[in-house]
């Protein structure tokens, strides 16, 4: 049997190849939208992908489920127990798909793979145990979790109300998240390799553990979620629904574009390298949206293409901000920091459902032309950030952090604005003032300053950590 974990570091999201190499058969478990990544690997192996399975309708990236399906030898396999409101609607009659219920079986060659219904993060979740009995096994050797189990955490259970707007359904999906990891888990032997969906930095759940995989056995000891849903399914539920962090606005379309489908584009989209004066020229047009990239957050401070918004390729920040910041038909600019990032940039916009990208150019290039319209963006540093020493005196303060880090403490006066739903809030916000913006390092909050100074706002970015703050805080 043939395993590999495909990773993007940026949405920290996990697929799987599984393939039977006796029969040369394989198949994909929750792959991105840029499904030629997984083709290679296989072909790489002596193998075909000819299956794959989802775990979920997925919030986080677009599925590549669709682009797969593009291709008759490929069956899908999808959960049919999602009721009237999560059940796919986008296969059509010409889909090859099979629908899941408990306990159906997948054969890919010699490998076995069970479909488990683990509700509660979605009420059609699946997880899948794999069996290799081309290998000699009747007992599996794994199982892909999904968002159901994570290394050190377990899904998250409100997403469909605080993500998807669904009303009333965050404490009866944790309650039942509580039952599926009480009542299917416990039973599998310590063995088993726990192969999660996500690690460390999603947010389809709090702290979740950086290591890749782990087995049944060590999170029954250690995972304390998943201690506490066997032992207290009360203190489970009331601890679950707290910390968690705030949703990205491109989450729910997320949710509704993989139920109910995507255009089928059969690859990334390729922007096109344009010289300054015409990236200057389209830039300058009030309904394009410049992302840039550039890792260096410092440098971007210092200096930048006026209205451009900061969304580093490094980490999970262009995918982050671009998905809050944007709409998904708006009209795309990228400046890179070199040639090399083209590649990553498109596909992590592409991964997300933002296909109209138009063109990209380094920012060296763009600077040797742009002149005055390179401009700084004001700041001040937390050290010697004193908030009622504005000369205006009608300044306001936004904390641009998560709900439960403002909870935990803040900038007296701030007012919570978190940088990740900022878009659908800024009514809230009277355009004849100046903001001064924080976070706890500086980097969210680079994110909406730049975003609100494209809108034409007074912005000054406090930067640095909000550790070094001298005055008391708020909680």
């Amino acid at each position: 049997m043939f395993l590999r974990q495909v990773y993007d570091d940026a949405l920290a999201q996990a697929a799987y190849i599984i393939g039977c190499q006796q029969t040369g058969d394989a198949i994909v478990i929750d792959p991105e939208r840029d499904i030629d990544r997984y083709k290679k690997i296989a072909d790489e192996q002596g193998l075909k992908i000819t299956a794959v399975a989802e775990t979920h309708i997925h919030a986080d990236f677009v599925s590549g489920a669709r682009e797969f399906a593009q291709d008759p030898s490929v069956t899908l396999y999808l959960s049919e127990l999602g009721g009237d409101d999560w059940s796919y609607t986008w296969p059509d009659s010409g889909t090859n798909v099979s629908y899941l219920k408990d306990g159906d079986m997948i054969h890919i060659g010699k490998i076995d793979i069970q479909a488990v219904h683990t509700p509660g993060h979605t009420p059609e979740h699946m997880s899948y145990l794999i069996t290799d009995t081309g290998g000699g096994a009747d007992e599996p050797i794994a199982i892909a979790t999904g968002d159901f189990l994570f290394v050190g955490a377990v899904g998250r259970p409100d997403l469909l109300e605080s993500a998807a707007g669904m009303k009333g359904v965050m404490e009866p999906s944790a309650r039942t998240l509580q039952e599926s990891l009480s009542q299917k888990l416990p039973d599998l032997p310590d063995f088993i390799q726990v192969l999660p969906g996500h690690g460390a930095g999603s947010a389809c759940g709090k702290a979740l553990g950086a290591i890749p995989n782990s087995t049944i056995g060590y999170e029954r000891r250690f995972n304390s979620s998943f201690k506490q849903a066997v032992s207290d399914a009360q203190g489970f539920v009331k601890e679950i629904l707290s910390g968690q962090p705030d949703p990205p606005l491109y989450f729910a379309r997320m949710k509704t574009v993989n139920r109910d489908g995507i255009q089928v584009t059969g690859g990334a989209p390729e922007p096109r390298k344009m010289n300054a004066a015409d990236f200057l020229a389209e830039a300058g047009k009030a309904e394009t949206r410049v992302l840039d990239t550039r890792r260096k957050r410092s440098e971007f401070i210092k200096k930048h293409l006026e209205g451009s918004i900061f969304a580093a390729i490094s980490s999970s920040n262009l995918p982050n901000a671009a998905g809050s910041m944007l709409e998904p038909d708006d009209p795309i600019l990228l400046i890179l920091d070199s040639e090399s990032d083209y590649d990553q940039a498109r596909r992590l916009l592409y991964r997300i459902g933002l296909d109209n990208q138009l063109g990209w150019i380094t920012f060296d290039e763009l600077a040797a032309e742009a002149g005055d319209r390179l401009v700084e963006l004001p700041s001040v540093n937390f050290e010697s950030f004193d908030p009622s020493s504005d000369v205006e005196g009608a300044a306001k303060l936004l904390d641009v952090r998560d709900t439960g880090e403002f909870t935990d403490g803040h900038v007296s006066d701030a007012t919570l604005q978190p940088y990740s739903r900022m878009r659908s809030r800024m009514q809230e916000l009277p355009a004849d003032q100046r903001y001064y913006i924080y976070c706890n390092s500086g980097r969210r909050a680079t994110i909406a300053a730049s975003y609100m100074r494209k809108l034409g706002y007074d912005v000054v970015l406090v930067d640095g950590y909000f550790d070094n703050y001298k005055n008391p805080v708020t909680a």
